[in-house]
């Protein structure tokens, strides 16, 4: 009754808003039709089916596929620690049960994959759940550490990826697809948040040498397009350096993220900064607090907390930028599309590549924009 009410009072409250919803509807089916019938019939998903290694890992080696699998178990598992460490309410009641079921179902049944790998994600799927379950038990023990235990995990996933030390050596070059997507973008986030947050700090600093610094880098940055830094890192870099000295192709990639996503950060950061009453801080000198402890403790949280979207924000634009690198040379997500693109059976198959991959980049964005609502309610409450 609530709903007819309200579909009577916003939808057909008179006539032309009524007629306007007719024609809206009908435009709508039409649309919703037409889309469903080229995704059942028409479309032509071999290309999805016979690349998909492709667009995961690239041309990582065949039969080095177990150290994918270890390192998606190991973020996987620590993601849902860290998820369920941050969430209050139950997890699997009743209905998410269900729902999480038969999401497993379709990943088992539905995806073109072996039986190993099939087996592999059952296992992982395993440690998702028992993460889940551990981390929301014991989230005052887990709490503290899950930052240290994530970033002693990074060196382990980079073994993993490149070999050394007993393990056979894998090159940069054969790091495609989304494998190479997420590890740029992960490596950008983490790096150039605290360089983001030090250079919103020096631009409101006291100290004029460092004050100006941080405003020339921040200016000059954010008025360059990052197309032309990565072009600049990838190009003119080398020509400054010592010959004897050769950075590889994903470090400097990786620097003309850091640099563009920092002075971006910096801004964001700054508008926290402040936001931040000046009571606060005359406040906490007045305890006996030190201009570091004041940082710290009192003004960073504060600022940090505010600013969680617009942060969060960055972190999606970042993600999506490293599409980019593909014309850098660096042969990420979409640039693993245009290759399949060219195989002479799947000419002309745009379409589908890019809606799988459009689904790939927003399947991991919106899951950012609800980790990133899930933070922020955790620290309000």
């Amino acid at each position: 009754m609530i709903k007819l009410t309200w579909f009577r009072k916003n939808l057909f409250n008179n006539w032309y808003n009524s007629l306007l919803t007719v024609v809206c509807f009908i435009f709508l089916f039409w649309l919703v039709q037409g889309f469903a019938t080229w995704l059942i019939t028409k479309a032509q998903w071999q290309v999805i089916q016979v690349n998909l290694h492709l667009f995961l890992v690239g041309r990582f080696p065949q039969s080095l596929y177990w150290r994918i699998w270890v390192i998606l178990g190991i973020s996987t598992t620590l993601t849902a620690l860290t998820g369920g460490a941050f969430t209050t309410k139950a997890i699997f009641v009743k209905r998410n049960f269900m729902i999480f079921a038969f999401i497993v179902w379709i990943l088992l049944y539905l995806l073109p994959i072996a039986l190993a790998s099939r087996l592999y994600l059952l296992l992982i799927i395993g440690l998702t759940v028992a993460g889940l379950i551990i981390g929301q038990k014991f989230t005052q023990i887990i709490t503290p550490w899950i930052s240290l235990i994530w970033l002693l995990s990074f060196p382990v996933i980079v073994w993993l990826l490149g070999g050394g030390l007993g393990l056979q050596p894998v090159s940069t070059n054969l790091w495609n697809g989304l494998l190479l997507t997420l590890l740029m973008a992960i490596i950008s986030i983490v790096l150039s948040f605290p360089i983001g947050v030090l250079l919103a700090l020096g631009r409101t600093s006291n100290l004029p040498v460092v004050r100006w610094f941080s405003i020339l880098y921040i200016e000059i940055l954010r008025g360059l397009p990052l197309i032309g830094i990565l072009f600049l890192a990838q190009v003119m870099l080398p020509l400054f350096l010592p010959a004897n000295l050769r950075l590889d192709r994903l470090i400097r990639g990786i620097a003309g993220l850091i640099l563009f996503s920092a002075a971006y950060m910096a801004e964001n950061v700054r508008g926290g900064l402040q936001a931040i009453p000046k009571g606060q801080i005359e406040a906490a000198k007045a305890l006996g607090l030190n201009t570091p402890l004041v940082l710290i403790l009192v003004i960073l949280p504060q600022a940090l907390r505010a600013v969680i979207p617009a942060i969060v924000g960055q972190f999606i634009g970042l993600f999506k930028d490293t599409s980019l690198l593909s014309l850098v040379g660096l042969v990420e997500l979409t640039g693993m599309a245009r290759s399949i693109l060219a195989q002479p059976q799947f000419l002309g198959r745009y379409a589908e590549v890019y809606l799988f991959i459009g689904l790939i980049y927003g399947l991991f964005c919106y899951s950012m924009s609800l980790a990133a609502k899930k933070l922020e309610k955790k620290l309000i409450s």
